[in-house]
């Protein structure tokens, strides 16, 4: 794929269950498309005049250029996907690799890359985005804070497996993935619970390798007495457990998307730490900025099972890359109506403003 990407001179945007299909530090790479993708991904699907799709039935066609708007090609194995997402000129039926190594002998190298640099400039101002939001040590904790600073701490080889809810949009966008890396959550369901029997499967599959669930505390109490499972075949995964007490996916949902109040997304704590000693594992809490970088080292070394369980703010809201019109309208809407924390929720996005503004300022300063 990236010898295509370097022939068209194009960027490429990857649907989430593709993040590790090319590194996200690819000079190419404009990371994840949609509501938890990129800003210059966005921009470039809106601006394309040509997509070339890869083994991808990525679903959510109002992020796809519009239909008119760009030819369409597409590879995939099943002939039945062929077309099903965009309009398509010439569909090709194969395995992907096989096909693009067939393909490229018949493309002409592009020499003209104005596209290509102007929305790599966008993706470096992306990154310095992500890298300010992901660096605050605010507390309550940022769930941004903890997936860079996890990110960080990851082998090079790495197996991550994340959860369905606010937490595929934290590993989304702050776990960066590096080639060798194997990267996978419930895309196509987006079924809560997956995350943890995922890393399972994952070390007795490369019991070499470090796997990591990344996970809610929504997800990870769907189906957390599989921890007692990696105890008993002493399997050393690491599950990192962000805290909040809260269905957070459905929280935003309700606001954002419906314009009402939030509705039975609360739940009664539980100690993850004292369950996985419970369970013969180990366990740490973290309730401080500072005890982030430090525990997580530590955790990452343990060799059985380990549960780390991070308190994290519970307002800060997963943004969409652009955000439109109706989102702030729909918001507004559930304030009207009652939000029982408009006043925490608004202020957390009052702040983050002024931190994105400070940031803009320093920039161009």
């Amino acid at each position: 794929m990236t010898s295509v990407c370097v022939r068209l001179a194009a960027p490429v945007v990857k649907a989430l269950l593709g993040k590790a299909v090319i590194p996200d530090e690819y000079p190419y790479s404009l990371g994840g498309l949609g509501l938890l993708g990129t800003g210059p991904a966005s921009e470039a699907m809106s601006e394309a005049d040509t997509l070339l799709m890869i083994g991808t039935s990525f679903p959510y066609i109002d992020y796809l250029p519009k239909p008119g708007q760009a030819r369409g090609i597409q590879i995939d194995i099943l002939p039945e996907k062929i077309g099903a997402r965009y309009p398509v000129e010439v569909g090709l039926v194969g395995d992907s690799r096989l096909t693009l190594i067939a393909l490229l002998p018949l493309l002409h190298r592009k020499n003209e890359s104005n596209f290509l640099d102007s929305k790599q400039r966008a993706m470096r101002k992306w990154r310095s985005l992500l890298e300010e939001q992901g660096s605050r040590k605010d507390r309550p904790i940022k769930p941004q804070y903890v997936a860079t600073i996890l990110s960080n701490e990851l082998d090079d080889d790495a197996i991550i497996s994340v959860d369905s809810g606010t937490i595929t949009s934290w590993a989304a966008r702050y776990i960066n993935i590096k080639r060798g890396m194997l990267f996978s959550l419930s895309g196509t369901l987006a079924s809560m619970g997956c995350g943890l029997p995922y890393a399972i499967a994952a070390q007795i599959a490369f019991p070499k390798r470090q796997s990591i669930a990344f996970v809610g505390d929504g997800g990870f109490t769907m189906l957390m007495g599989e921890f007692a499972t990696a105890v008993q075949y002493n399997l050393p995964i690491k599950v990192i457990v962000i805290k909040n007490n809260v269905l957070g996916m459905i929280r935003w949902e309700q606001m954002a998307f419906l314009g009402n109040p939030e509705f039975g997304v609360e739940f009664t704590p539980i100690d993850y730490a004292k369950f996985a000693e419970a369970c013969g594992g180990k366990g740490y809490t973290i309730m401080e900025p500072n005890e982030v970088k430090p525990i997580l080292n530590e955790a990452m070394n343990e060799k059985k099972p380990t549960i780390v369980e991070v308190y994290v703010d519970p307002f800060d809201p997963p943004m969409p890359p652009q955000v439109e019109l109706e989102f702030v309208k729909k918001m507004a809407e559930s304030f009207a109506k009652g939000q029982p924390y408009a006043k925490r929720i608004g202020l957390t996005l009052y702040r983050n403003q002024i931190h994105e503004r400070l940031r803009d300022l320093h920039h161009h300063s």
